[in-house]
């Protein structure tokens, strides 16, 4: 092979590699668009159904146990229906719920907990990975906190007590892959909150401490 066809091997095995990258890049950020368009969708869906469904019922209290086991059904089976695993829509269906029912002024928390206990045993029944719906389940309901300006540390604290709870009824298993994934959550929580607030200063007002600085 003479230097010449070397070098042209090699530039044609450069240009090539960066082609089918490029192809796949693109392809993939296609994909991302079109899931994060399905998922927002499904937010939509399930949030405007909830809302509305209280808001025919007008009892939020007692209601809310059987609408959002219903949703959550409904979810599942159309996963199953359409061959899609349960771990795509789990997040976008909790948070769709907690922000349904906080459209209608329920408590968001009772909400966590019916959506995160739902999605476990679900998981479960279906033969989905418990631990990963599990963490999808606590991320959408954080997520729907957030987005409506509710304390999403606490949500954190309560999705995963729950989470863990709902998966140490199925077994041992489950609750140590439970615990594995969402391990951290609420830490995580916790730092990010704080990083987008003020650092305290212990006790002292700022002025007295600055008064003091000047004495």
């Amino acid at each position: 092979m003479t230097d010449n066809e070397t070098t042209n091997n090699t530039t044609c095995g450069k240009e090539g590699l960066g082609k089918i990258g490029t192809q796949v890049k693109d392809g993939i950020i296609g994909c991302l668009k079109g899931i994060n368009e399905i998922e927002a969708e499904i937010v939509t869906l399930v949030r405007s159904t909830v809302s509305n469904t209280f808001k025919t019922t007008g009892d939020v209290t007692r209601e809310s146990v059987n609408v959002t086991k219903d949703v959550l059904k409904g979810a599942m089976e159309a996963t199953s229906e359409v061959g899609a695993g349960l771990m795509v829509s789990t997040k976008s269906v909790a948070k769709g719920v907690v922000m349904g029912v906080n459209d209608v002024g329920g408590d968001v928390l009772t909400a966590t907990e019916l959506t995160v206990k739902g999605a476990v045993k679900g998981a479960y029944e279906t033969g989905a990975d418990v631990a990963v719906v599990a963490r999808r389940a606590v991320d959408g309901v954080i997520e729907a906190t957030k987005e409506i300006g509710g304390n999403a540390e606490e949500t954190a604290k309560v999705a995963v007590t729950d989470a863990i709870e709902a998966a140490s009824a199925i077994g041992n298993t489950a609750v140590n892959s439970a615990k594995g994934i969402l391990i951290g959550v609420v830490e995580g929580v916790k730092e990010v909150a704080g990083s987008t607030l003020p650092k305290k200063r212990g006790r002292s007002e700022p002025s007295e401490t600055s008064e003091s600085r000047e004495e």
